[in-house]
């Protein structure tokens, strides 16, 4: 009984002396022990690092998603996957009466505005531009739908879309662009050849991307932008009263037009329905893959470090054959002799990934100022899910290639290693 209740303090006592002996040999040779773990230190740095800089660009497009909207729903004319030549494009383009119902057949859904978008030109007196100019036909709500309020003026209203009234609103890039005044409010400009009144200054998105900051933006009332257009094609952003509620409006959604557009049963959607869930479903199912390749692709410089562990162990064997032969000939167990060397294996793999990690972590910061401002990553740091994928990585290699040279010290017969020279 006395023996049973013993037996975890001496492996205790029995680890904590093999961890002591591999750490004086460690010691004893240091420059051998640093470059043993130069391979496992580059295997953790670029896994620490890939998994940084691809968690912190995740994060920054949840964010945007975030302050886009969870709950939006985007609806545009689609061809049907099979039979698209048989459907003409005029068949697929949304009629403009479409969506005159979906507030009182689809109740989840909160609001919704249709997106008519245009390319052309603008005039303010002597200045022109066309570089880069966006014309959106909208309706009153989508204000709320895409967060995009006016710092001036005011916003479209439901006359300005009932009277077709030659209105719009316009972003700090077109007022700074046409050499306008700070408050263009009141002022007339050309869009695209017709004389309008600009009614307000638009806010910036809640979010920027790439070049957007440099986007010509003028906002119109919908009707106004269609009657321009002979055959118009839009799209529709809605939202749903909650994010929780969004598969339930998007099947709303879907049957309505059906409905709508009396497409039979069995036909293929001539439209399709995306929830802003399925987007950011979608993108971290795909961040999660990259990531996982990107890792495995990595992770082969820690089978190449693995390899140099193994050697350099089994030269230590062959190094210490008579202190092996020695602690057998004293009573030392095979047991202490093969955790002895497996300790002194994974500590060398465990000293290995605390280095990558902080190489890991510099080579982050360093890919990080060179991205743009906008990727996200300027704060990143190694997760703590990579640091301990790093330490059990470390400690799995350790042990895996750490095993056959202790087995084979274990093995050794007391009196051939102490003949050993």
């Amino acid at each position: 009984m006395i023996t049973v209740l013993r037996l975890p303090l001496v492996l205790v006592m029995l680890f904590y002396q093999s961890i002591v002996l591999a750490f004086s040999q460690i010691w004893a040779n240091k420059v051998r022990g640093i470059l043993t773990t130069v391979g496992i230190m580059i295997g953790v740095a670029a896994v620490s690092a890939v998994i940084a800089l691809i968690t912190g660009m995740k994060q920054s497009v949840l964010d945007r998603f975030e302050a886009m909207g969870t709950n939006k729903i985007f609806i545009e004319p689609h061809f049907p996957r099979e039979g698209r030549s048989r459907i003409s494009w005029r068949q697929i383009m949304f009629g403009l009466n479409d969506f005159d119902d979906l507030m009182e057949h689809c109740p989840s859904v909160a609001k919704f505005t249709r997106q008519h978008y245009d390319r052309g030109q603008l005039a303010y007196g002597a200045k022109v531009e066309d570089t880069n100019v966006s014309i959106i036909g909208v309706d009153p709500e989508w204000h709320e739908v895409e967060r995009r309020y006016v710092s001036l003026g005011r916003p479209l209203t439901v006359l300005d879309l009932a009277q077709r009234r030659p209105v719009c609103l316009i972003n700090k890039t077109v007022r700074d662009k046409l050499d306008m005044d700070r408050d263009p409010v009141g002022s007339y400009i050309e869009v695209d050849g017709a004389r309008m009144l600009v009614v307000g200054l638009l806010d910036p998105p809640p979010f920027i991307i790439g070049n957007m900051a440099e986007q010509r933006e003028v906002i119109v009332p919908f009707t106004f932008s269609v009657a321009r257009d002979r055959w118009p094609w839009y799209s529709v952003v809605a939202t749903s009263k909650g994010p929780q509620l969004s598969e339930d409006a998007k099947s709303e959604i879907e049957f309505y037009l059906r409905q709508k557009r009396r497409v039979k049963p069995g036909t293929p959607d001539t439209f399709e329905v995306q929830t802003a869930q399925q987007q950011i479903q979608e993108f971290t199912e795909m961040a999660s893959i990259v990531t996982l390749i990107a890792t495995g692709i990595v992770g082969i410089s820690l089978l190449v470090g693995g390899v140099g562990i193994m050697n350099i162990m089994l030269v230590s064997v062959s190094e210490r054959t008579r202190e092996i032969g020695l602690r057998k000939a004293v009573g030392a167990p095979p047991a202490a002799i093969l955790l002895q060397f497996l300790v002194e294996a994974v500590v060398l793999c465990l000293i290995g990934g605390a280095m990558g990690l902080v190489l890991g972590q510099g080579l982050t910061s360093a890919t990080a100022s060179f991205l743009p401002e906008d990727a996200g990553v300027k704060q990143m740091i190694v997760p703590p899910s990579a640091i301990m994928l790093a330490f059990c990585f470390s400690a799995g290699v350790g042990l895996i290639f750490g095993m056959f040279p202790a087995i084979k010290a274990a093995r050794l017969d007391p009196i051939e290693a102490l003949r050993h020279e």
